[in-house]
Parts: C-alpha cells; structure tokens; sequence
C-alpha cells in the first residue's frame, strides 16, 4: 500500500523535532573519515541530520562536536581558533569546551548566568576504524557498536567516501531490501556497456545475469541489532541459493564485494542529501591476526558519475545506483508508488521504521541500541566465515 504524504514525510524527515530525526538520533552516525581533522587543519564543517556543526580536535587531543553557530550572536565557529581545552569563537572570543560547555565569554563583568545559557547540546564525539562518529541525541549515549567489520584484527580495512548524493537516505536504504534490481539496473545495464565495460566487470555480469527464480525476506532480531535479510534464489547454468547479508536497521548494509565484506553507512545530511561511507574488510589467509592501526587506514573518494550534460555514466555500480535513487526525487513521493511482491522487504523496512518512530514517540528506546559491554566486545553478522562472500563480486 502507498503511503501518504504525511506518513512519508514521518519517515523522511530528519530535523531537529522530526519523528524520524527523532529516532536517528538516537544511533551513532559517521561524521567524516578521522585523516580529514589534521594539526594543520584541525576542525572542519559538518552538515548531518539537517543541522549544520564543526568537528574539531582541541589542543589535548579530545574530540568535540558543537553547533556552527556561536550562540552571542551568530558567527561560524568553523573559522574559530582552537586552544588546547575547546574552541573559541573568532567573532567576540566566547569559548566552549569538548562537552558543549561555554567556559569563558570575554569582556562580560558577570557571565555566570550568561555561561549557562550559552551551553551548547552535548554531542559526542569518537573515533573508530578510521572515522570520526557522532552521537546526537538524548543522555547518556548508547556504547559506539563496535562491528565486526570495523575492529576484528584479521584482515585490513578501507574507506570509501561516495559523493554526496542528492536525495532522502531512505530512498538509498530501500534499495538494499529489493532483491530483484540487480538484474536489470545491474547486470542488465552493464550488458549494454562498451566492451571494455563488459570486460571489466565479467565475473558481476555472470553473477546477477543469472534468473531470479525465487526470492524471500526475514527479519532478524539480534541482541545488539536488527535487520532484514533478502533471500535469492538463482537458476540459470548456475544454480545457487543466496541467504544474502543484512540491512541493519536503520541505514546499515553488510555486503559482500569483490572479495571483500563491506559495511554501507547511509548518513543522512539533511531531508534531501545523503554521504555514504563505505568501510571495506579484507580477511587475511587462515585469519592470520594483521596488525593496521587507524590511522594508516586507506580513504578514498569518489566523484559523482553525472556527466556536465546532466546523463550517469552508468558504468558502475555507484553510477547505476545513484541513478535511480536520485532520479525517484529529491525526496520519494510515496503515494504515488505501485508496489509489487517483490518489493515485500521495502514495506517490511517501512513498517520498522514506523514501529521504531511510534515507541520514541512514547517514551521507549528503539532497537539496535547497545548498552551492555558484552554484547559490544565485536557485534557479529555470521558473515566474515561466510565462503559465500567471495562468489559475490559486487555488492547489491
């Protein structure tokens, strides 16, 4: 069943106030890879969940993570100067430590009360497999989930920084439970590529060119997560179930890609952006322990696929993907859909994200929240055993 336009706009919506903003808040989200805040360049601009911040490192090496706008009277506190217990204003000097806390506000003769009310949300800051992760809602914060992905010591990481995309991050975490637009946005559309193309891409060609001959969803709850799964099952000279990896909930993807696992962060910038960060996983042979510290982690970014006259290149599967998340709209309009059943993992991503919005509403805290240290040790997918990850070229 479409939604209506209310019942969209509470699931796309991602301000301050905002039923949704509401429940993103309350997961960690990456904010930028760590290598980005330099001792040259030690704070940098932030635009996530439609509020405009500056991440900064003070002099003492904490992280903080603060409003752009000083609260005097307005200035940006991106061109701010940093001292070695905060950040200071460069318009009037007003200074506010790691925590949000206004410390000093100069040539006022009483700030006291002033100070209090200068005192800014306390938004957390860490660091983590090589990236800067915020925190933006209610106290105190849930553990930073520490994914097998990003902390197992067998194999080697990297970053992936895609371009920013313009368009809801809904519209890029659907696609992750549609189990059949492999085929044709895929396999398909790189059939139709220049032969060197084709080349290049072979073994994803072989692999989703095969027919869907059936296709399931389950949902999974997990101690320190939920998600759902999309079951493929594949004929053709090649027959092959596909259990698949989860989308977790709510802007997760675990999938596999030439020969790696990747974990698929879709950060929502505001109600019509979105920045995906990719953090890629190697194993090593015969899970030998590797030894990469996070700050010799690999970043790399990539460049949006449109061409100057406004056509994808549709060469990849970035550009291929892009393409149809951002031609549905800036943001999707909903009611005007016609699902069918292949699309029955998007209405169970839908009816989630519902449920999880109402409890916030009410009071109660949404799943996937880690609190307890034991479950946080390494947050497991069955996956990185999974000898099904190097059969998948690509991820999808």
């Amino acid at each position: 069943m479409a939604l209506t336009e209310e019942q969209n706009r509470r699931l796309t919506q991602v301000g301050p106030g905002t039923p949704g903003g509401n429940l993103l808040r309350r997961y960690w989200m990456p904010l930028c890879p760590a290598s980005e805040i330099t001792p040259e360049q030690p704070l940098r601009q932030i635009r996530i969940l439609g509020e405009d911040l500056v991440v900064y490192r003070d002099g003492s090496g904490r992280y903080g993570l603060v409003p752009e706008q000083c609260p005097h009277r307005g200035a940006s506190l991106a061109y701010g100067f940093i001292e070695e217990d905060g950040i200071r204003c460069p318009y009037h000097g007003w200074k506010f430590d790691t925590s949000g806390a206004c410390v000093e506000q100069p040539f006022e003769p009483h700030p006291e009360k002033l100070m209090k009310l200068a005192c800014r949300p306390p938004y957390a800051v860490q660091a983590l497999a090589g990236l800067l992760w915020g925190y933006m809602g209610p106290l105190p914060a849930p553990l930073l989930p520490r994914w097998e992905m990003l902390v197992s010591d067998q194999g080697t990481r990297s970053i992936v920084v895609l371009p920013l995309h313009e368009c809801n991050w809904l519209q890029a975490q659907e696609n992750s439970v549609d189990p059949v637009h492999t085929y044709y946005l895929h396999a398909q559309t790189l059939l139709r590529q220049p032969e060197e193309v084709r080349s290049e891409n072979a073994g994803a060609i072989a692999y989703f060119a095969r027919p869907i001959t059936e296709y399931d969803f389950e949902l999974e709850h997990h101690p320190a997560w939920t998600g759902i799964r999309k079951v493929r099952h594949y004929g053709g000279d090649n027959p092959q179930i596909e259990h698949g990896h989860p989308a977790v909930f709510p802007n997760i993807l675990v999938a596999p890609q030439s020969g790696a696992m990747v974990m698929h962060f879709r950060v929502p910038v505001d109600d019509t952006h979105t920045r995906i960060f990719w953090v890629e996983f190697t194993a090593s042979k015969n899970d030998e322990s590797v030894v990469q510290p996070d700050d010799q982690i690999p970043v790399t970014y990539e460049a949006h696929p449109r061409r100057p006259d406004g056509r994808y290149t549709l060469r990849t599967f970035i550009s291929q993907d892009l393409m149809a998340w951002e031609t549905q709209g800036k943001v999707y309009n909903r009611s005007s859909e016609l699902l069918g059943a292949s699309d029955r993992g998007v209405t169970m991503l839908r009816k989630l994200l519902r449920e999880q919005i109402d409890l916030v509403e009410a009071g109660g805290e949404p799943v996937g929240i880690i609190r307890d240290p034991a479950l946080n040790e390494i947050v497991t997918f069955g996956t990185l055993d999974d000898p099904s990850r190097q059969r998948n070229p690509v991820s999808a």
